[in-house]
């Protein structure tokens, strides 16, 4: 099963090598950075404000820069987000230590662009510098690189608190990590500067060349799951925190343990989509993920019950690679169905539209808990608006049967 990913080629493997040091920091932050701002003052609301600047930047330039690449080199893109990242990680760290929020919301900013050059690239690189054999491989290691980036971090964060609880808190955690990603350079420099470059066709600044019609079918179910994993992925660990008291380092190696099940399931994908199609490896993995979803949820309900803590932490854990396997598979999915021509603008407008959607989300989050809304209530909304995307991407199968039949 794992043969197809030793024929990656080396300058995407060197890539996916710089895209897991820049995911490090992208995971520790998701782990741990929100129950550090709640432990510095910071209540729900303000922290989904903090966070919600980081999606804006994104969702603004996501789009444009989808349009800028077509015909240009991308690794130069690579260099700025290895370099932004971890120097904007930090000044967020400084500014949120020193009580700075308004520097706190412009790090925050900058980081989500920084990010957002890896996070919105990675794929049109391999699409342009894969085989037709090799994609599915290498889209499913891009993809699994955020699992074993929360394997990492959310293992040393565990590590260096369990050696030295005294000095190693969120902020040295953080800290230091912000400063290991500047690794993620070196394998930017290894990639060589050799990129295959497709040709382009007529103006950047045209739009009318692209079938928007196939474009917005392909993109409904994943606007659909952008806006209610919004609601979820960036503040579960203030679930945990919160309703079960769950200390950042608990929720790191919980995490770290979960993302191993995660990037096993999402190396699986090629073999899986192979073997039993689409309809398994996106639905059905779903459909269970959204299960565990509305059972972690409704935990909330029994939490003065002794048994609520481990069934939230082992519906987590059933969640995790259920839900993220599906990701790389969607997303080839995805791009077959709306064709070469309309790749690149599609690996933009996801990023765009996720992005936008966290935005709203958070906004929508800071608003229901503003209103006391319990976390159990806003993670069932999450859970429906999966129901309603899986449901579309079932027909989306469908059609993407019909097209190459």
């Amino acid at each position: 099963m794992l043969k197809p990913y030793w024929k990656i080629e080396k300058s995407v493997v060197f890539m996916i090598a710089a895209e897991f040091f820049i995911q490090m920091v992208n995971a520790a932050m998701m782990m741990v950075l929100n129950i550090y701002l709640s432990k510095k003052g910071y209540s729900d609301p303000e922290i989904a404000d903090f966070i919600s600047w980081r999606f804006l930047s994104v969702m603004l330039l996501a789009f444009p820069l989808g349009l800028y690449i077509k015909g240009r080199k991308i690794r130069p893109f690579f260099y700025f987000a290895s370099v932004g990242v971890s120097l904007f990680s930090l000044g967020i760290l400084f500014s949120v230590e020193y009580e700075m929020p308004l520097l706190v919301h412009i790090c925050l900013a900058f980081w989500g662009i920084a990010y957002a050059s890896m996070q919105v690239l990675a794929l049109p690189f391999i699409l342009r510098n894969t085989s037709l054999e090799n994609q599915s491989a290498a889209i499913s290691l891009s993809y699994s690189t955020y699992s074993f980036a929360m394997i990492s971090s959310g293992t040393l964060i565990f590590l260096l608190n369990y050696f030295n609880p005294q000095l190693f808190h969120e902020y040295e955690s953080l800290l230091l990590i912000s400063a290991l990603s500047i690794l993620s350079v070196f394998f930017v420099w290894k990639m060589g500067r050799i990129e295959v470059l497709p040709k382009v066709e007529g103006s950047r600044k045209d739009l009318s060349g692209f079938d928007w019609k196939v474009i917005a079918m392909a993109m409904t179910p994943s606007l659909i799951l952008a806006i209610g994993a919004g609601l979820t992925i960036p503040f579960i660990n203030l679930f945990f925190y919160k309703v079960f008291n769950m200390s950042a380092e608990r929720f790191s190696i919980i995490n770290a343990f979960s993302s191993v099940s995660v990037a096993f399931a999402a190396l699986l994908v090629p073999h899986i989509k192979n073997k039993y199609g689409y309809k398994v490896a996106i639905t059905r993995t779903q459909t269970i993920a959204v299960v565990s979803l509305a059972l972690l949820a409704c935990t909330e309900f029994y939490s003065t019950a002794g048994w609520a803590y481990f069934a939230a932490v082992f519906f987590f854990l059933l969640r995790q690679p259920l839900m993220n396997m599906a990701a790389p598979a969607a997303s080839e999915l995805v791009m077959n169905y709306v064709g070469p021509k309309n790749q690149e603008i599609i690996s933009a407008l996801t990023a765009s539209i996720w992005s936008g959607s966290w935005f709203l989300s958070a906004i929508i989050f800071r608003v229901l808990r503003n209103s006391g809304m319990m976390y159990a209530n806003v993670f069932l909304i999450t859970a429906a608006l999966y129901a309603f995307g899986v449901v579309w991407y079932y027909y989306l199968i469908n059609l993407n049967e019909k097209k190459n039949a």
